[in-house]
């Protein structure tokens, strides 16, 4: 499996609906809402590289609210812990709050 991590630009005020449209392709794993120079970053998992530019540039650059993409490749994983978990940290003390 290939990843690709894609950086998108997206206009503020659709942050929310663009993010969950980018989601609901299925070769976009996870999306996430980050701070810095990127409103979301989008994880890409595929079987072959062509099909990273029909993600990203025929699908994800095409959802209504991303002005731009920046796209690298992953390499090699070097932690393959369970991400939910360590994501998650401290979020289920606030489940009541």
């Amino acid at each position: 499996m290939i990843t690709a991590i894609a950086l998108l630009h997206v206009e503020v005020a659709a942050i929310p609906e663009t993010a969950q449209a980018i989601a609901d392709i299925d070769q976009v794993s996870e999306v996430y809402s980050v701070t810095g120079d990127w409103e979301l970053v989008a994880m890409v998992r595929v079987r072959e590289h062509d099909e990273i530019a029909d993600v990203v540039t025929g699908r994800i650059a095409k959802v209504p609210g991303v002005s731009g993409t920046h796209t690298m490749i992953a390499f090699r994983a070097y932690s393959t812990g369970d991400l939910d978990r360590l994501w998650g940290v401290g979020f289920e003390d606030a489940e009541g709050v």
